[in-house]
């Protein structure tokens, strides 16, 4: 078998590994972080039928339950989540290649963590074409309830029946709503989401070690850190994407954040804030404590050519 080939499957192989391992990570984070992300909807777009975030939790689970109240748009989140950190971890492994490649690096495990945040950086891209339709179907259902008191109508369907409505009313192009802020808070988001995770890893890491053997607890660590400082920086642009999906605005991404600003004030853009960070720090813990050990495993039995 020519280099070029083996060079090839090997490239396969890692590709898929690091599909198959975002998409087990995916699916974890949204089982352990959905409670807190829809009470994190909720405040973001109906700021002004809450009091805070155990206020939201209460009227959320008094109104719908804790299954069809707190874990509304599940099924669209995990859609999202798999399909976002399955292509997400996938060019995430490609793009430090490239960064790689860029830099004159001899191994990815040398990047450093501003290199590894520029993958992230470039990963998101792709990733974004994947989350924005997922990501609008469940932002819709978590505000469901709160869009039903305002217009005055009840409304209750699912995310299939939801999905169907959107293309018959919008089209195709309807499911890609929000897409331009999806790319705004995405790319730089990631740039500090990996640039945190690696950054931590590696000040974790002991004399002799490699960030690869630094045990579970530490990387549960640099997961939190990775996504403690991911929602920080890009918060305001999720809020103003949140917006945008729920309420099918039509006006541009800077437009909406200086209406928001100037109705609201400032803080507006940080509403649902700490509902995001109290979630963050298990639901990335895991996602990554999933992602590393998964793929761990599956390179021991298909082998790290």
């Amino acid at each position: 078998m020519s280099h070029s080939n083996t060079e090839t499957k090997q490239s396969f192989k890692s590709g898929l590994i690091d599909f198959t391992a975002g998409s087990l990570g995916g699916v974890a984070l949204v089982y352990v972080g959905q409670p807190l992300d829809t009470v994190k909807v909720k405040m973001q777009t109906f700021p002004h039928m809450y009091a805070g975030m155990i206020n939201c939790i209460k009227q959320t689970l008094r109104s719908d339950g804790f299954v069809r109240g707190l874990y509304a748009g599940t099924t669209p989140a995990i859609a999202a989540n798999v399909a976002e950190n399955s292509v997400l971890f996938a060019a995430y492994g490609v793009c430090q290649k490239f960064v790689m490649n860029f830099t004159g690096t001899q191994r990815v495990s040398e990047l450093s963590a501003v290199e590894n945040a520029s993958a992230g950086f470039l990963a998101a891209f792709f990733s974004s074409f994947t989350l924005c339709p997922t990501e609008l179907v469940k932002c819709q259902l978590q505000a469901m309830r709160e869009v039903s008191l305002n217009s005055g109508q009840s409304i209750r369907i699912g995310p299939i029946q939801l999905t169907q409505q959107i293309i018959r009313e919008r089209g195709v192009r309807g499911m890609f709503k929000g897409l331009t802020s999806t790319l705004m808070r995405e790319m730089p988001g990631y740039f500090f989401f990996f640039g945190g995770y690696e950054g931590t890893r590696s000040l974790l890491t002991k004399p002799g070690q490699t960030k690869d053997d630094i045990g579970l607890l530490r990387t549960m660590i640099a997961g939190a850190a990775g996504g403690i400082i991911l929602w920080t920086v890009i918060f305001p642009a999720d809020v103003i994407k949140s917006r945008i999906q729920v309420a099918n605005l039509n006006e541009s991404f800077t437009e909406i954040g200086l209406q928001i600003i100037k109705k609201e004030g400032p803080l507006a853009l940080y509403n649902g804030l700490k509902p995001t960070l109290v979630r963050t720090i298990p639901a990335t813990a895991v996602l990554f404590v999933v992602y590393e050990y998964s793929k761990k495993y599956m390179k021991k039995i298909f082998g790290d050519d």
